[in-house]
């Protein structure tokens, strides 16, 4: 074994010996997180989970969670020596994250599953037979890093900012963090990689998850018409100057920023889709420029420990943020409201939508402390309002419209 994994520390208040769950999903990160813990002396129980019909998505490569690995984490405890123990999760996964994903996208948002998954059967369910199992900790494969201190768990980005899956996790509880273990979160996904070469694991060499894990396809609108087929409708394409430019087939195969499977002409100036209209059932198409975002409000806030005093912050509260996971902390002055927290933007951001996460961290630093966050719900200046539809019957119509063959 190599100098780093005996320089990596134990796992922060748990002694050697203690019982450990770790969330196996078949995957490098969670199947290096068992071997190292089964080295520093953990007694350590491997738990996969079946959330979803594996048949489609187990001859996919790439996807997560699919039939194969489940055998790839039966495979990985077996070269580690510990137990390993598969639980069906499907339904509750189906009545917590697959529903309430069909549903957002109905109602003109863009969900984030993944959230919605770590805040149900991964932290609340999982998390809760762990400590039936008289475990001290779950472990998982997710890179951030977790300090525990006199003050409560603190939460902050990953040593790989390329990797970090803290905006993933601001849903999350104190009182889960303080059960949670993130073991790779000072790591490199490189050194992730050699620790599974040094340690011999049959997955050293596995791709990498892709997509949605219960999309197999890809093509999220297509899940939803079959999960609720009464429920998709066709409707209009609008551009932003009120001219109709077509017809779709359900708006849950669009979403804002989209660009390309509009079904729209060939010919004209590229347009993307500004806003979706869940009542009228129209999608609101223009140039890039439409989707110029200052403003933003969030809901359902979560904070770690660190709400603060709005009473003493007349001018709004000073933080960065982060409106999608692929970009950094970006500076931001958030204003409390009666429906909400208002997220002034330093700088306005493109193709904002409605359902995906808005997280706070305390600067923007490349290992900031993550204070919270919440779910996007609309803003002053929304698309929407700044771009409202005409009424049904008054808009210009287009010289020629097409039924649109959307894909997301």
């Amino acid at each position: 074994m190599n100098a780093l994994a005996h320089s990596l520390p134990p796992l922060e208040g748990i002694p050697a010996g203690a019982r450990v769950v770790v969330a196996m999903s078949g995957g490098v990160d969670s199947s290096v997180v068992a071997a190292l813990l089964h080295q520093q002396g953990y007694d350590v129980i491997g738990i996969t989970l079946q959330l979803y019909d594996q048949g489609a998505a187990a001859a996919r490569k790439g996807s997560c969670c699919a039939g194969q690995d489940v055998l790839d984490a039966r495979r990985v405890a077996d070269a580690i020596g510990i137990p390993h123990y598969v639980f069906d999760y499907e339904s509750r996964f189906r009545s917590d994250v697959i529903e309430p994903f069909a549903a957002s996208y109905l109602a003109g948002e863009t969900p984030i599953p993944c959230i919605a998954c770590n805040q149900t059967v991964k932290f609340r369910d999982l998390l809760a037979t762990a400590r039936e199992l008289g475990a001290a900790a779950l472990a998982t494969g997710h890179y951030a890093e977790l300090r525990h201190t006199a003050h409560g768990p603190e939460l902050y980005r990953a040593a790989d900012a390329d990797r970090d899956q803290s905006y993933f996790l601001f849903a999350t509880t104190r009182q889960q963090l303080d059960f949670l273990r993130f073991p790779i979160g000072a790591l490199a996904k490189a050194q992730v990689r050699q620790l599974a070469a040094d340690f011999a694991l049959p997955v050293a060499a596995k791709p990498d998850s892709q997509d949605i894990c219960f999309v197999p396809s890809g093509r999220y609108g297509d899940l939803i018409e079959k999960l609720r087929p009464d429920a998709v409708e066709p409707g209009e394409i609008v551009h932003v100057d009120g001219r109709i430019l077509g017809r779709h087939r359900g708006i849950v195969h669009f979403t804002v920023g989209q660009r390309r499977g509009l079904g729209l002409p060939g010919g004209s100036p590229p347009v993307f889709v500004v806003a979706v209209d869940a009542p009228s059932r129209r999608v609101l198409v223009g140039p890039r420029e439409s989707l110029h975002t200052p403003e933003i409000m969030v809901k359902t806030a979560n904070w770690f420990g660190f709400e603060p005093d709005w009473d003493s912050l007349a001018g709004g509260k000073a933080v960065h943020v982060r409106v999608r996971s692929s970009q950094p902390p970006r500076p931001a002055t958030l204003f409390t409201q009666s429906d909400g927290i208002r997220v002034r933007l330093s700088e306005a951001e493109y193709g904002i939508a409605a359902g995906q996460a808005c997280v706070f961290y305390a600067d923007g630093g490349a290992r900031a402390r993550v204070l919270g966050g919440g779910f996007i719900a609309a803003h002053p200046n929304n698309n929407l309002a700044r771009f409202p539809m005409p009424a049904s019957g008054q808009s210009e119509q287009a010289p020629r419209e097409s039924l649109a063959q959307p894909s997301t």
